[in-house]
Parts: C-alpha cells; structure tokens; sequence
C-alpha cells in the first residue's frame, strides 16, 4: 500500500531527500523547472505548477510564473486552478461508490433514476433545415455515460449554460433529457459534456443531496483534499490562478470562457458542473490520483474496491472508433482516458496508464507501471503553449525514473 501525505509548501531540500527512495536521477528532475520556466518567459502561458509522486512520496512539486499576469502575483505550489474536464473521473468515482453500495447498476437504464429521460428520440436523418426523429433502439444506460457512448450532443442552440452557469443542475439535465440523441446508444464514441452531467444529476438524486455535497463528503474530506470545490469560498478566492490566452498572439488575461470570467470566481452560479466544475490543486489531485494507484484506499480510508478501480480503468469498447481526446493513444474506460496504442507511448506514458485532461491544458494521470502520479496544472485558452508544456513535462517525468 502507498501512503503520502502533501503538505502545502514544499521546500528544496525536501524534494532532494524525497526524489532518492522515489527512484528518480535527481539531475535529470531538476530540468524540469528551467524547462518550465521557459514557458513562461517566452509568454506561452502565465504559470505552471507540476508535481510527481512515486512509490508513495512525492518527488517534485514546484510552481513558476504567475497566478495573473497583469499583477504579476506569483503561482504558488498551492494556487488553485478550474481543472476543467479532469472533474469527469471524479465523477464517475462518485457514481461507482453508489454502484458498490448497492444503490445503482452501471447497466441501469438512466430513465429508471431520472424519469425525463423517458421516451428520449434520436435524430435518424437530418438536413440544413430539419431533422426526422425516431426511437433508439434501447434506452441510454449509465455505462453508455460513463463511455461517451451514450449519444447525448451539445445543449440546445442558445442554452449557453457553460458559461452564465444561470441554472440548476437538476434544471440543465431536464433540458438536455428532451434533446434527441445523435446516434444509437452504445454504437459509437462521442465526447459528452451533458452526459457527464447526468451522471451528476444521477448521484444528486440517488444520494438525496446536492452532487458536490455529496463529493465533498464522501471523496474530498475522506481524501483530504481541503481545496477542492465547485464554488469558491470567498476566503480562498486569493489562491486562484486566472484563465489566459494567447489567440491575438501576446499572452493576456481571458475574457468569459467555460465557467464565466475567471476573475469573478463564479459569483452567482448554480451550476456545478459534474463535467468540468471543479477547483483543485496538485496535492488535493496527487491524493485522489494516489488513492486510485493504490486499488481505492489512501491513507487508511477506502474510498473504491479494487475491483472498482480496475473496471473503472478497464478500456471498455476497444474497437470503437474514437478520435485522440486528451492524449494520442488513449481508449476510453468508465470516465477515465487509458492509453492502449503505442503512439500514446511517445510522451513516455506507459500502455495502461490513465488520466484525464482539460480544456484549459489541464492533466492528471497514474501509470501503473511506473508506479507514478503526475500532475500537470496550468490555465491557457487558445496558442500551443500548454499542450507543449505538458508534453514536455510527461516526457521529463518519465526520462527522469532511474530503476
């Protein structure tokens, strides 16, 4: 069993004693900062915080740049980041707690759980000006959610939930319940944000509480991940990194973008966004990561079996088609990336290895070969900075183990 605990801050002379037993070349771990930085100073992105464990310890855990850079606050290694899409696992881990309670079957037809879903169309044929709607072949299933499976497409044209976050949960998955689905459930692969939020709206229904309630109590306390949340608590609003981009071509702070302007914190909002709500940090994400490296215990407190953890990562369809998501390689398990071809070797990511990204260049993923969790934190829309940065951070990852 591997156990850690991350504490706030991390000084130098920690990580050195740390990335010996973590079986790092300690040389070849100390680029990784100056690669970094060389982001920041060529203006691709504003700040990165990077963090790896091994065999249980954390080795590296460092910041550079900045929160904002109009103000120039410095990124600190506890600055808190919308982690975007990386909220999708956490809340299938949500779903598959239900699930090894008893209170769900991940063959569920949704209709038994959220009634709306009841006599859902899908579009057989569709051309500039209508659509001729007929009746799936079957129900859309829980599965089929956790798959991007189901079928489910956008919100409705003018619905710009993403970004005003104006309604409730409870009211958003109404609506996307009435919107025909794209294709037969189960038959292909389609990345879907309103299908993750359904998964939401199942665990908020099942469980008799608000979902990030529902998280909270049963993932985030139990874990220790004491920055983690869907609204931020006025008191933590300091800490939090800004979105920004570099689509006119200087890196500046971005204007409303998925979860509204990054400056305002949400204020308002109702929608948590089970597909890409969540704010954390690297050490609340490195003990989630842990926990799921570790067959679903940390630290003495279980959260999933280990069987869970293995049906949860285990690529679910692997002849179904489906376009390079977060990395080139991956197949999709029940809401987790897992790489399965060897082109998603290239960023030293051995086969197996699972994660998620996120829209604003966000990632986190367990190799389980290795033996190894990697986060990955930055906040960039638009220009190929991020994505750069990140590649070069796994690659460093992996080209630095030493056994």
């Amino acid at each position: 069993m591997h156990r850690f605990a991350v504490p706030v801050f991390l000084c130098a002379a920690f990580v050195a004693l740390a990335a010996g037993p973590a079986g790092f070349d300690q040389d070849r771990l100390a680029r990784i900062d100056p690669r970094m930085q060389s982001f920041v100073d060529r203006g691709e992105v504003a700040g990165i915080v990077t963090l790896l464990a091994r065999h249980g310890q954390v080795a590296h855990l460092h910041a550079v740049g900045y929160q904002d850079i109009e103000t120039k606050k410095p990124m600190r290694t506890d600055s808190i980041f919308q982690i975007m899409s990386m909220t999708k696992p956490v809340t299938g881990v949500g779903i598959m707690i239900l699930a090894e309670e008893g209170r769900l079957g991940l063959n569920d037809p949704v209709q038994k759980y959220l009634p709306d879903f009841r006599g859902q169309k899908m579009v057989k044929s569709h051309d500039a000006e209508s659509a001729t709607l007929t009746k799936p072949s079957r129900p859309i299933t829980i599965r089929d959610l956790m798959t991007h499976s189901s079928g489910m497409g956008n919100p409705p044209e003018g619905m710009d939930i993403f970004t005003s976050m104006d309604r409730t949960l409870a009211e958003a998955v109404a609506i996307y319940s009435q919107q025909p689905l794209d294709f037969e459930p189960g038959t292909r692969w389609q990345y879907s944000n309103t299908g993750i939020a359904t998964l939401g709206r199942i665990i908020e229904v099942i469980s008799n509480q608000p979902y990030e309630r529902f998280l909270d109590e049963r993932i985030f306390k139990p874990l220790g991940m004491k920055d983690s949340f869907f609204f931020p608590p006025a008191e933590k609003t300091g800490r939090i990194a800004l979105l920004h981009t570099t689509e006119k071509g200087t890196l500046e702070r971005s204007g409303p973008n998925l979860g509204g302007d990054s400056a305002k914190f949400r204020k308002g909002a109702k929608y948590p966004a089970p597909e890409f709500g969540l704010y954390s940090t690297a050490s609340d994400l490195a003990a989630f990561y842990q926990m799921m490296l570790d067959g679903g215990v940390y630290q003495g407190k279980r959260i999933l079996s280990r069987e869970g953890v293995e049906i949860m990562t285990t690529i679910q369809d692997p002849n179904l088609p489906k376009p390079a998501a977060w990395t080139p390689g991956g197949g999709y398990a029940l809401t987790w990336e897992v790489i399965k071809d060897p082109i998603g070797t290239l960023a030293y990511l051995s086969p197996g290895t699972f994660g998620h990204g996120g829209a604003f260049a966000t990632h986190g993923w367990v190799d389980r070969k290795k033996d190894l969790v990697g986060v990955f934190l930055v906040q960039i829309s638009g220009g190929p900075g991020g994505d750069a940065a990140k590649t070069a951070f796994m690659t460093m990852a992996g080209s630095a183990l030493a056994e």
